[in-house]
This record gives C-alpha cells, sequence and structure tokens, in this order.
C-alpha cells in the first residue's frame, strides 16, 4: 500500500476552503482533516493551496508541437512528450486532446497527420511516457466529404472518450462576419482575394452537400457507444435547440450571449476558452467569456491552445469576478468538466475521489503551480 500526506495547506474543496490535511491511499483520497498532520513523512504545502487537478475537455495544443513552424514536422511521439509536459505543469492531470477528424482544407497537417499522432499518443501511453491522463476528443468536422471514414478509423479505440460537432462553413456559428472569416484564413493559407472567393465557394458546397448528414451520424454513433458528445460554436437558439434534442452535455464555445443563455438553462456544460477570458476577448469578436461569467453562464473553461490558460483564467474568476468565490473558479476547471462528460471519479477533493492533486502558490502577478500528483505519484 502507497500512502502520502500533505499538510499546512490551504484546502479547496467543492464548496469550501479550510486549512489542514489530505491523506492519499493507493490513489485514493481516504481522509480529509482540518486540522495539519504530524505525521511522520507529511509533506508539508507551506500554506498554498490545495486544488483537485485541473480537467481539460478541450485542447488542440498537441497541433502546435506536431507542426513548430509551417511546413515544419517534428517527430510525433517526442511532440506529444513535450505536449504532455506542458500540460501537466500548468495542473493538468486529465486531458482531452481533441484531435481534427476533417479539416476545411483537405491538405492540412490536421488530416495528413491524423493517425500517426493519435498512433504515437498511444505509443507514449504504453510505455508509461506521460504524466497526464489522456483521453482523446474527436472533433468532426461535418462538412468535410471524408469524415465518416476518418471516424471509422479511430471511433473504436479505448482512448476515445468524447465526440463533438464542429461546422465551420463561413457565414455561420463562428465565422457569422465574412470580413472575419477573410482574416483568419487569408492569414492562415495566404490566399489571395480571388482564391479566397473559390475557398469559400467550396466551403459552402461541401457544406450543402454533408453537413447535416454527417452531424446525424456523428451524434447515432455517440449515443450508439456511450461517448460524451458536445456542440460547438453554436450562435442561435434554434442550434442549442438541436443540441438538446440531440442529448449533447457540453456547449463549446457558444458565440453570442442568446445562445449560452439557452445552452446553459438547457443543460449543457457552457464552456469558453481560457485565452478568451485571459485577454479579455475573442480572437474572432464573438462574445466574450468575461460576458457570459458576469452573466452566470459560465460553467467550464478550456485551455484551448494555451495550457497555462486553465488555472489563470479560474484564478481570474476569483480575483476579478463578482459571484465566484475560489470554489465556484476551481470547479470550472476540475469538478464541472468532469461531470458533464460522466468522470465521476475525480474533479474534487473528496473522500473515494482519485489522487489528483496540485499545490498552488496565489501570486498577485500569476499562479504558480507548485506540484502536481496523478493519482498520489508526483508528476510535476
Amino acid at each position: 500500500m502507497t500512502e502520502q500526506i500533505f499538510t499546512n495547506a490551504k484546502l479547496v474543496l467543492a464548496n469550501e476552503v479550510i486549512d489542514g490535511a489530505v491523506q492519499v491511499k493507493d490513489g485514493k483520497i481516504s481522509d480529509i482533516s482540518d486540522r495539519p498532520s504530524n505525521l511522520p513523512g507529511a509533506e508539508d504545502m507551506g500554506g498554498d493551496y490545495l486544488m483537485p487537478g485541473l480537467v481539460e475537455l478541450h485542447t488542440d495544443n498537441l497541433d502546435k508541437h506536431l507542426t513548430p513552424r509551417p511546413k515544419t514536422r517534428w517527430p510525433a511521439t517526442a511532440a506529444v512528450v513535450a505536449h504532455d509536459n506542458q500540460v501537466a505543469s500548468a495542473g493538468i492531470t486529465t486531458v482531452f486532446d481533441a484531435v481534427s477528424i476533417g479539416d476545411v482544407n483537405e491538405g492540412s497537417e490536421r488530416i495528413v497527420r491524423l493517425i500517426e499522432s493519435v498512433n504515437a499518443l498511444e505509443h507514449a501511453l504504453e510505455n508509461a511516457l506521460l504524466r497526464a491522463d489522456h483521453k482523446l476528443h474527436l472533433r468532426c468536422e461535418t462538412s468535410f466529404p471524408g469524415m465518416v471514414e476518418a471516424l471509422g478509423q479511430l471511433i473504436d479505440l479505448p482512448l476515445v472518450s468524447m465526440l463533438s460537432v464542429m461546422d465551420h462553413t463561413p457565414g455561420q456559428r463562428q465565422f457569422v462576419s465574412l470580413d472575419a472569416y477573410y482574416t483568419y484564413y487569408q492569414g492562415k493559407y495566404g490566399l489571395n482575394d480571388e482564391e479566397m472567393r473559390k475557398f469559400i465557394a467550396t466551403r459552402r458546397r461541401d457544406a450543402e452537400l454533408y453537413s447535416e448528414k454527417h452531424r446525424r451520424h456523428v451524434v447515432e454513433q455517440a449515443h450508439a457507444k456511450g461517448l460524451a458528445l458536445a456542440s460547438h460554436d453554436d450562435a442561435t437558439t434554434e442550434h442549442v435547440a438541436e443540441a438538446v434534442a440531440d442529448k449533447m452535455t457540453v456547449a463549446e464555445f457558444p458565440t453570442t450571449l442568446e445562445a449560452a443563455k439557452a445552452s446553459h438553462e438547457g443543460g449543457l456544460g457552457v464552456m469558453m476558452g481560457g485565452p478568451n477570458l485571459v485577454r479579455g476577448g475573442s480572437h474572432s469578436g464573438n462574445v466574450a467569456a468575461g460576458e457570459l461569467a458576469k452573466q452566470g453562464y459560465l460553467d467550464i473553461i478550456s485551455s484551448d491552445y494555451v495550457p497555462h490558460s486553465l488555472l489563470h483564467g479560474a484564478m481570474k474568476l476569483f480575483d476579478e469576478f463578482e459571484g465566484y468565490d475560489l470554489p465556484r473558479a476551481i470547479r470550472t476547471v476540475s469538478l464541472n468538466p468532469a461531470t458533464q462528460v460522466g468522470l465521476d471519479d475525480r474533479g474534487e477533493i473528496a473522500v473515494g475521489k482519485r489522487g489528483d492533486l496540485i499545490r498552488v502558490h496565489h501570486s498577485p502577478h500569476h499562479p504558480i503551480v507548485r506540484g502536481v500528483w496523478r493519482e498520489g505519484v508526483r508528476v510535476s
């Protein structure tokens, strides 16, 4: 039997903060005390916060390790390990790696290296190279012609735990504004105006041919296989009504206050990006995460493309937003995401839950992660 004791800590529980100690046996929390422990071997937290390990449902951080510069491919296993080191050091103990099943550009690295990157993740897990608990979130681009075939190659892998439906067709959802669409994709792919017009025409044609039937396929597959299911970039109450009818549990990045309100009231966990919250706005010009927080509609934070924004965003809620005490703020990055995808064994400091813990120093400049434990084993 293995045992760890963490003492002299401010324990961030689901609904309160207490001074005390936590005991972990064989990877699970076995005792919580409101008094410091004097037992031999107890690790002194020096008065820092002890929080549940963070739960990340949607990060494409792996992409930038696979392709650190345009047209520069990094070895896939090395990319996975570097990505894992980064998320673990940010306090993330459970991470859903969001890989794209399809893209708006048929020759993109996301498509070309999809199977290679998933194989690398499996290899790293099999050889105990990783610190965090990794799962796969398959982001299904419904307008992509080859989506059904690509999904069929991966959906039965044990790592797959979540699906989401995306549609990045110009003129709707994330890109209601065509100006924003031009700015984003011309910058990303270096297209001139004529090439961009053809690009948009092709995207709209593909959406008409595939989006609706591919969405229905993803929803059916998720329910048949018992996988968590999320909507993506909902902009209207009609979008939300469809998500509710499809029994989705997470609303990823709603683009309007109207959609976020309807999603929250419809029982979906409203997820917004940590970068949006930290920066004070959306890079696409959509609704700000901070506005949803003020209205009480923000349930989950995702680090999206900046792992350290997860804890930073949660602490920003605590420091700057009325109505967010520390337990409520930390629930957005721990218990809430875990609950919405059915992970009832983690996400809070409670007896019987996994010993996924992080030690955090609340600096006035930035929250500092001083230690990370996964099932009682120190990983960072």
